[in-house]
């Protein structure tokens, strides 16, 4: 999880949101994501679908099974349904997204029954720095 914060990080650096995400396979970093929407003009340029793609090239293969990503904030719906279509195993993440969280907080995508894989989950995780992090950030920005 400090790998992903360090890409939040990154990410508020760049003046974009700050949610990082990695995925682990086999032991080892395969793949890092940040926020870039603003940068690439992408609205789906969210941490978690950079990470995925990453790891997809470095692993040679979309089916991500035996890997784990680690995200600072619970990802959207359409960053819950990519980590069911990546068929990841594991996701963990810091902190709860009261507005827009699709894993635990207002839907619950990575693991519901009707669809085709279910992805195990763990929150809270250096939940006192994600949620700082995002916090700062937009104190910052609601001062300029």
């Amino acid at each position: 999880m400090a790998e992903a914060l360090a890409e939040a990080r990154r990410a508020a650096a760049e003046g974009e949101v700050p949610i990082g995400a990695v995925v682990v396979a086999d032991g080892r970093i395969v793949g890092r994501g940040r926020n870039a929407r603003e940068r690439l003009s992408d609205p789906t340029a969210h941490a978690e679908i950079l990470a995925l793609q990453e790891t997809a090239r470095a692993l040679g293969r979309w089916r991500l099974a035996g890997a784990t990503m680690y995200a600072t904030l619970e990802p959207c719906p359409m960053c819950a349904g990519a980590l069911v279509n990546a068929r990841i195993d594991r996701l963990v993440y810091g902190v709860a997204d009261p507005k827009a969280g699709a894993v635990d907080t207002l839907f619950d995508v990575v693991r519901d029954s009707r669809l085709n894989h279910r992805v195990q989950v763990a929150s809270g995780i250096l939940a006192a720095e994600c949620g700082e992090i995002l916090r700062q950030f937009f104190r910052d920005r609601r001062k300029v």
